[in-house]
């Protein structure tokens, strides 16, 4: 591993763990020649899944644009960096468990808006805004009109404790 900074291939590592629930490898590294300290991390590369896009168009399944897009509907919310990794390890997971290949765009933003819907109806709202397309006021009303609606359902209330 090539130090960051100072460049050289010589290094060791100090420490290592598991992260990400057992889904990856954290290693602390030294180098060798600055005595420098930092981290790398191992995972196994899942076989690249294609989102099939609103327009037709292919685009290669990228954890970080997930990552960006559920960290943008969070922003200056009380939500924990932890939480946020939660929900895109999630998604991650059960997109790579339910399709081999392509996924629609539709079914990406449902497991999402699924899994934000469960965190912080804020965040919902605002992930479902972009997603949806909400253009008019009446939009956002009747989506939170369905959250109330889902809120007061017996079907979906939790138990206490829970």
């Amino acid at each position: 591993m090539r130090c960051p900074k100072c460049g050289s291939n010589e290094d060791r590592v100090v420490d290592s763990r598991t992260s990400r629930d057992g889904a990856a490898i954290r290693r602390r590294r030294k180098c060798e020649s600055c005595q420098h300290r930092y981290t790398t991390y191992e995972e196994i590369r899942e076989d690249s899944v294609m989102v099939i896009k609103r327009d037709g168009r292919r685009e290669r399944f990228s954890r970080e644009k997930l990552e960006g897009g559920i960290t943008k509907a969070c922003e200056k919310l009380p939500i924990a960096a932890s939480d946020i990794e939660n929900v895109v390890n999630t998604v991650v997971a059960q997109v790579h468990q339910r399709y081999d290949l392509e996924i629609p765009f539709q079914r990406l933003g449902e497991l999402v808006m699924n899994e934000l819907r469960v965190m912080n109806k804020v965040a919902y709202i605002r992930y479902a805004s972009i997603y949806r397309r909400f253009e008019e006021i009446s939009d956002f009303v009747s989506e939170v009109e369905k959250l109330e609606r889902r809120k007061n359902d017996p079907a979906t209330l939790q138990l206490p404790g829970l």
